[in-house]
């Protein structure tokens, strides 16, 4: 089975810095690495291969001074890694974002099963897999948590909250998984030195060959026009004097929890 993953890099969101007046994230102040939610993927994406054969393609967007962060990807199992990157690609939302990586996996021609995390620790957006699937007219299954390969085929258990969907999963079709569907492994001494030797393909704007206008910034329709960084708030106790009183508040509070849920 041929396997596309879904890769982005991030910046270690525990010390990343934003810039509040133009409401992005200062990549420059924090290390890069693979967002933790696409090792997941990932690994799904191994344990399938070893399972029923076939290769795995990542496929990535952002500048080029990230390649050997990108490498690691070799050292997880990918046959092939395609980093997307170029200037008219910056500035993209998640729809032009989806737009890029949906051309280029429509210039690989076949369409397997494309695999991806279930959000990115920098945007949380969550928007991504669902537009790729669209865009490439396929369905899409969002929140796996579980997926089972049998005789007669591949399960993906679907975690809706309250209640787990079975789905059986056929091809094409992509799955954004969660972080319960796994464990990654980690790499080895060996696999790491293996991943240096590799070559990661960058793919320009050019070589995906469709109009400027779908790309980056000029084919985002959404723009971000501040970021704000909410205070941390303590846990607010109440001291109630009266019994009476007391219990109404707290009856009242439980009211309000079984209203929002």
């Amino acid at each position: 089975m041929d396997i596309m993953v879904l890769v982005k890099i991030v910046p270690d969101i525990e010390r990343v810095r934003f810039d509040m007046e133009k409401g992005t994230v200062d990549r420059s102040s924090a290390e890069s690495e693979i967002n933790p939610f696409d090792l997941n993927a990932l690994e799904a994406a191994r344990r399938i291969k070893e399972n029923l054969g076939g290769s795995i393609t990542t496929i990535s967007m952002g500048p080029q001074s990230m390649e050997n962060v990108y490498k690691d990807v070799f050292a997880r199992g990918a046959d092939r890694a395609i980093l997307l990157s170029d200037r008219k690609f910056a500035g993209a939302d998640t729809l032009a974002t989806s737009h890029t990586i949906a051309t280029a996996i429509k210039k690989l021609k076949h369409i397997g099963l494309v695999l991806c995390g279930e959000k990115t620790t920098d945007g949380d957006t969550g928007q991504v897999g669902n537009e790729v699937a669209e865009l490439l007219g396929i369905p899409s299954l969002y929140y796996v948590s579980e997926l089972e390969i049998k005789a007669d085929g591949m399960y993906a258990v679907v975690d809706m909250d309250r209640e787990k969907l079975v789905y059986r999963v056929g091809s094409p079709a992509l799955l954004s998984v969660t972080k319960d569907v796994n464990v990654p492994r980690l790499p080895t001494l060996k696999e790491k030195l293996e991943a240096r030797k590799k070559s990661v393909e960058i793919w320009s704007a050019d070589v995906l060959g469709d109009s400027e206008e779908r790309f980056g910034a000029r084919g985002s329709p959404t723009r971000v026009s501040r970021t704000v960084v909410p205070k941390e708030e303590g846990r607010k106790g109440r001291i109630y004097r009266n019994a009476d009183e007391g219990i109404d508040a707290l009856l009242d509070a439980f009211k309000e929890m079984a209203w929002a849920f």
